[in-house]
């Protein structure tokens, strides 16, 4: 289900994530799927890997993986850089 806001642009959308339905507003809807995605995903697979069975404990804990991810991208993409920098 997609409703769009004339005044921004944006679009409402319902997304599900980890059985739970979200109404979200986004400007970019297949970025929004992706996302989404990953964090269904992450949250899924440590469910199946946790014994924890708490919805906000399963969320807290795919909130540090992703960040986790994102930090070590960052980290990555900086060190990248300052090679290139120094190959000028």
């Amino acid at each position: 289900m997609a409703e769009r806001n004339s005044n921004d642009g944006s679009e409402r959308v319902e997304v599900e994530i980890f059985g739970e339905i979200y109404r979200l507003r986004t400007d970019d809807k297949e970025g929004l799927k992706e996302i989404v995605k990953t964090v269904d995903t992450t949250m899924k697979e440590l469910a199946k890997s946790t014994r924890s069975f708490a919805g906000s404990r399963i969320a807290v804990l795919a909130a540090l993986k992703i960040a986790q991810d994102a930090y070590q991208l960052r980290k990555d993409y900086n060190e990248l850089l300052e090679l290139l920098d120094e190959n000028k």
